[in-house]
């Protein structure tokens, strides 16, 4: 009887340890996996969230004073397409 459980108790401990190793073999998988897309992505052109969202806000910025702008100019050349009256001499 003794026998059989120090089988079971061997049996055990090895099943412990392999299982333990798979662990450890899974997550330096997972850390490789990662490193490898962070080398590939950071080789590629992406910007970072904040910078998009900066050049985004200024772009708008720059739609709005574009607008302004022209509306200015075409009351400018309303002005200018008027006739300018002149009293007559006389």
């Amino acid at each position: 009887m003794q026998s059989e459980n120090r089988f079971f108790d061997d049996f055990v401990k090895f099943m412990n340890g392999a299982a333990g190793t798979m662990a450890g073999v899974g997550r330096e998988a997972g850390e490789s996996a990662r490193e490898h897309a962070k080398s590939w992505i950071g080789g590629l052109d992406f910007v970072a969230r904040e910078e998009f969202d900066a050049v985004k806000a200024m772009a708008a910025a720059a739609r709005d004073e574009n607008e302004a702008l022209k509306a200015r100019i075409e009351a400018l050349e309303a002005k200018l397409a008027k006739p300018i009256k002149t009293p007559k001499a006389g």
